[in-house]
Parts: C-alpha cells; sequence; structure tokens
C-alpha cells in the first residue's frame, strides 16, 4: 500500500472565491469584496474613494509595491466587477457540491469560514447568528457522507471594517478581535471539525500583504507586525483548541514552492537560499516555534520594531502548529544573471523560465518532480506530519455541446503530482496526512480574478463577469480521481502506473 489506510483524499476551495452570497445573511464585506477582476495580462484592483468624492484604483501585484492613498474609503465603485462577491455560488449549492465529492469518494474537504459571516465587521459584540446556522448545515452535510472537514479561519479575507479602521494585521488590535472569532467557531463546531488552519498561505504577508493581512500600507515593519501578529494570533488558536477539545488539531497553511539556481554561479545558490528564507521564516515561527536569527537580522538592519510583549514568545515556543500544511503548484528558478521573469508559480517572483520544464498558457512551469521536492525539505526541516492542501492545474476549461469536458492535461498533471508525492512517501519515509487537490468545483481565480483559469474536478457555468446558470458539469478528471481515491492512490491511470 503506497499511502496509510486512513489518508485524507479530498479538494480544497475558499470561502472568498467560491461561497458567493456576500449580500446575504447579513455577511459583512471582506477585503477581497473590493478587489476587481483581472487576467493573465490585467492585474485586480483595489477600488476607493478619498474624502473630495474622487474614486480611484490602485493595482494589486504579487510581489510588486503596493500602497493605497491617504484618507480613502474602500468601496465598490459602479461600473467594476468584484468576482468574490459572487464566486461560483457554493452558498445555494453546497448540498450539490458536497453531494458530488461524496460520489467521488473524499475523505476530507478543505473550505474556510468567512470571517465576516459570523462577526460583519470583525469586532461586534455578538456573532451573526444566520451565518453560524450556515456552517452548521454546511458541516453537517460533510459529515452526512462521512467527509472531514478541514477549515481555514482566514483565507485571504480580512473584514474590510478592521481593514479600514484598523489597517489591518499591522494592528494588535486583530490579535483580540481574531480570539474573540475563533473561540466562537471553536465551541460552536467542536464536535464536527477536527482539522483548522488559521491563516491561509500566511508567507502572504510579505508578497501579497493586502490579501494576507489587509495592510493598506505594507511598510517593511507594518509587514512585520502583521507577520508578528498572526503568529501570536496562530499560537492562541492551538491553545484554545486543545483545551476545548483535545482531538482538534490547529495547523500551519504555508505556500511552498521548491526553487533551483538557474547556474553553479554560487550567487545564484545564495539567490536560492534567501528566496528559501523568505518562505520558510513563517513555518521557522509557526512550527519551529522560535524567530530564526536571519530575520531578526533583517529587523535590526532595517530598523524595524515589532509592537510585542514577553508573553509573545512564551504562546509562540508552547503551542506550536500540530501539523504544517501547505500548497504546492510548481517550482521557481532564481538567478542573478536574467531579470526577466518567468514562471512564478504560486508565490514566486522575480524568477525565469526552466528551460527543463513545460510551462501552461498563465506561465507557472509544469513540474512533476516538485512535490516530492517540498515534501522532504519541509520533512527534513521541521519533523511534523505534513498535508499537502492545494495542488492542481488552472487551464481554460472548454464545456463541449454534450455538456463534456475533456481536461485529459488536468489529469496528467494530477497523474504526476500523486506520483511525485507517492515516491515522498514510499522512497523517503515522509509522514503524509492528505491530499486536497485545487479544487473540487471550478472557482473565480485568486491571482487573476476571473473564471477562465479553471481549477475544479466539475465546470460551473460563470464566466468572467459572473453572467451563467452556475450549473454544474463533471469533467474527465472527476471520474480520474475518484478512481485514485477508491484505489488509495494505486490506480493513476495508463500513464506513470
Amino acid at each position: 500500500m503506497v499511502f496509510k489506510k486512513n489518508f485524507l483524499w479530498g479538494g480544497a476551495s475558499a470561502a472568498n472565491q467560491y461561497e458567493g452570497a456576500y449580500a446575504s445573511g447579513n455577511r459583512g464585506l471582506s477585503a477581497i469584496d473590493v478587489l476587481t477582476n483581472g487576467s493573465n495580462e490585467s492585474a485586480r484592483k483595489v477600488t476607493w474613494e478619498n474624502n473630495k468624492g474622487i474614486t480611484g484604483e490602485t493595482p494589486l501585484i504579487w510581489g510588486e509595491e503596493f500602497d493605497l492613498p491617504e484618507n480613502i474609503t474602500l468601496k465598490e465603485i459602479p461600473g467594476y466587477h468584484y468576482p468574490s462577491q459572487h464566486g461560483t455560488d457554493f452558498y445555494h449549492h453546497f448540498k450539490e457540491d458536497i453531494k458530488m465529492m461524496a460520489d467521488a469518494g473524499f475523505k476530507t474537504f478543505r473550505m474556510s469560514i468567512s470571517w465576516s459571516r459570523i462577526f460583519p465587521n470583525g469586532d461586534d459584540k455578538e456573532p451573526n447568528q444566520n451565518g453560524l446556522d450556515f456552517y452548521d448545515q454546511v458541516f453537517d452535510e460533510c459529515l452526512k457522507y462521512k467527509i472531514e472537514p478541514m477549515v481555514t479561519l482566514c483565507h485571504y479575507d480580512t473584514p474590510l471594517s478592521l481593514v479600514q479602521r484598523y489597517g489591518g494585521w499591522s494592528n494588535r488590535i486583530l490579535i483580540k478581535l481574531f480570539d474573540r472569532y475563533v473561540n466562537t467557531v471553536f465551541n460552536r463546531y467542536k464536535n464536527r471539525v477536527k482539522y483548522w488552519t488559521t491563516f491561509n498561505e500566511i508567507n502572504a504577508m510579505d508578497l501579497c500583504p493586502y490579501m494576507g493581512g489587509g495592510l493598506m500600507h505594507p511598510t517593511p515593519e507594518n509587514i512585520a507586525r502583521g507577520a508578528h501578529n498572526q503568529f501570536v494570533a496562530s499560537a492562541k488558536a492551538v491553545k484554545a483548541a486543545h483545551s476545548i477539545n483535545s482531538k482538534m488539531q490547529v495547523g500551519q497553511m504555508l505556500a511552498y514552492s521548491p526553487q533551483y539556481a538557474y547556474t553553479c554561479d554560487p550567487k545564484d545558490q545564495i539567490e536560492v537560499m534567501k528566496a528559501q528564507r523568505t518562505s520558510l521564516f513563517y513555518a521557522d515561527v509557526q512550527v519551529g516555534g522560535r524567530y530564526p536569527e536571519y530575520r531578526l537580522n533583517e529587523y535590526k538592519k532595517q530598523n524595524i520594531r515589532l509592537d510585542d510583549s514577553p508573553e509573545d514568545y512564551e504562546l509562540i515556543k508552547n503551542y506550536t502548529a500540530d501539523f504544517l500544511s501547505f500548497s504546492c503548484y510548481g517550482s521557481t528558478v532564481m538567478t542573478t544573471h536574467q531579470q526577466e521573469k518567468g514562471s512564478s508559480g504560486n508565490l514566486g517572483v522575480n524568477s525565469i523560465n526552466n528551460p527543463y520544464l513545460e510551462t501552461n498558457a498563465w506561465g507557472w512551469s509544469l513540474d512533476p518532480d516538485c512535490l516530492r521536492l517540498a515534501l522532504n525539505t519541509l520533512w527534513e526541516r521541521y519533523h511534523k506530519p505534513l498535508w499537502i492542501v492545494e495542488n492542481g492545474l488552472g487551464w481554460d476549461d472548454k464545456l463541449n455541446s454534450d455538456n463534456t469536458i475533456h481536461d485529459d492535461y488536468r489529469i496528467k498533471y494530477l497523474r504526476s503530482a500523486v506520483k511525485s508525492m507517492s515516491e515522498a512517501v514510499t522512497l523517503d519515509g515522509v509522514d503524509l496526512m492528505g491530499y486536497t487537490l485545487w479544487t473540487p468545483i471550478d472557482l473565480v481565480s485568486n491571482g487573476t480574478g476571473e473564471m477562465k483559469k479553471r481549477y475544479g474536478l466539475v465546470y460551473v457555468d460563470c464566466d468572467d463577469k459572473g453572467n451563467g446558470t452556475m450549473k454544474r458539469y463533471k469533467k474527465d478528471s472527476y471520474s480520474w480521481y475518484k478512481r485514485v481515491i477508491a484505489s488509495n492512490g494505486e490506480d493513476l491511470g495508463l500513464i506513470n502506473k
């Protein structure tokens, strides 16, 4: 047997890309609800109005400088399209969608709770009953089919009110407010949800701090403070979970991609080392329980001061993540010799194309060995159970006249992924808990805000402007993945079998 008997096969999603119904059930707006759609050629934009009534937009690009003007109100502006507001309407289709996951044999479903559906303004005195009731129904539906919910508490959707009034996670008050939210949902769902993660791709704070932490003015000090506050909030979540129900586990969620040096020039190796640190710093703290010297030296050099306390470091040390979950879509190549941008992976920037790999239409490299490399790096560094919670292929899938979708390219990609992680388990001895591919049902692309870039095993009739019936159609990859789960990873089809 390649994978353990209780291996958690499933799929992953995010409320801000999938749930929709932003104005239903007394939900409040989140930071991403004022983010427009974009494309591979055009960046998503944050929209706002200044104190003189003049509207504007600010492009949001991963890894590039971002700063909003002073004295503005983040808001929807007529004439723009905000795709996260409708997603692909899981809110009204959750029974149908979960049934399709169950029919495919899912053991687990990774989803997120929208914080602003529970506390519309983030700091409300009482939780929103409509929101609590909605997730009651979702979890009950999952458990009806013996699907284990795996829940992310904040997936790029800090309540907009907290962003506007407090500046997002750079303000320590969010630790207290997040703790109230965490304790509310932990106590409510303590007997229905066993696996939790705090912040999706927590290291996004470095590369896209508006998404990662709702930062309107991401100076180096604000980013450092935002990361620190999320570390403390995560540690408090681990502490709360263990006291509420000892069976609950709270993990870290990291974005990670293997990084290769383009040449054997030692300077290229240093670039790889620096890039690794950018990602792994967050795991060094949240899983390792301490700030590494290299990051403290960076803070000292930049004269960055954290708004911290001695108790913070005791929490970080004593309440580390129970497991390490991560996203991995491909790899990046680093060099000091070329400046052109190439394959970007999920969080990779300033990298170049890898001549040994195929690249898809969105510039992402397709690396059949990346999961084995990622799993080994993380296992050897932390020796905590691992969980691949995002991995998949975005493509411009076409719905045929007979309502079929032939996505053999996705099957090819996923075959390579399962083979790669199976080698990490059988040959390298990595402790892997599960695999939740991105994503069971089509949803809005996070990076580009479009529907054209589809990841799902199930096609949703929805276009880049949110038009369509929202009707669901199974792709060929759905049947393939169903066979993989039934065989516990043994049957991968004709290729790589």
